[in-house]
């Protein structure tokens, strides 16, 4: 009887405290979220180093405004400085919690504004081995979760996105628990369910005692054999962005 009784306390105790993949893979995202809340805005200065599958290399530089956002996702403004041929290309995104988010283009060339849709997010971004759809801010809402594995520090977890105009199937993203849940790696699998590209997070830096951030990104297009990296440098938190920062008229006036 003794038995019987321990079976069934024991098996109480593990039903309380189960918890499912979805389950778990949900409470790391949410807990990543969470961790880099209250940053406000922030500018920071980009080098872009396009490489080709043969290693030639091109340089680009740019500059990003970031919009913190809580009840929807954050906006952000990429301008090209330079080289002559994409200075004043200029992008604007609106990321969005549920939905597809809103993303315009502006080509100085023609000085017209374009809106980029839906089905172009898979698309690179200015030459880059990043798509449209990598420039959005990382919103809870946008995919399903699944934990997969804990490995010390690290917790690998797969997320499904949620938008079926997505060019992935899924995402493997590594986050390190004990440094507030910050992005180490990203592996993008294709529409194919095929490896397509893995970004890889490096050189971090910590801001304001809260916010990591990573010095460099390095995005390898395993298909094409092609690399994008991007150097950040002259993070600053504490300018005092707003709206009217991130409209199209601002966008215009970023690439003239």
């Amino acid at each position: 009887m003794k038995k019987i009784a321990f079976i069934i306390a024991l098996s109480t105790a593990l039903g309380i405290n189960a918890q499912s993949a979805e389950e778990r893979g949900l409470e790391v995202a949410k807990a990543a979220e969470q961790a880099d809340l209250g940053f406000g805005s922030s500018t920071v200065n980009l080098k872009m180093i396009l490489k080709n599958k043969n290693g030639q290399t091109s340089e680009r530089l740019l500059t990003t405004k970031t919009l913190e956002l809580t009840e929807d996702g954050d906006k952000s403004l990429i301008v090209f400085n330079s080289p002559k041929d994409v200075k004043g290309t200029s992008t604007l995104t609106f990321t969005h919690k549920v939905g597809s988010d809103d993303q315009w283009l502006f080509l100085p060339s023609i000085k017209r504004v374009k809106r980029i849709s839906s089905n172009n997010k898979s698309g690179p971004f200015v030459g880059s081995e990043f798509a449209y759809e990598d420039l959005s801010s990382q919103e809870v809402e946008k995919y399903t979760y699944k934990f997969l594995e804990e490995k010390g520090d690290l917790l690998i977890v797969e997320q499904d996105p949620v938008d079926p105009k997505s060019g992935y199937t899924r995402r493997i993203v590594t986050y390190n628990k004990n440094k507030g849940y910050r992005i180490e790696k990203a592996e993008f699998y294709d529409r194919k369910n095929a490896l397509l590209k893995t970004l890889t997070y490096s050189d971090y830096k910590l801001y304001k005692n809260k916010f990591w951030r990573a010095s460099t990104f390095t995005m390898v297009n395993h298909q094409s054999n092609k690399e994008t990296i991007l150097q950040f440098s002259d993070y600053d938190f504490d300018v005092a962005l707003t709206d009217e920062d991130f409209t199209q008229v601002a966008l215009k006036r970023a690439g003239n």
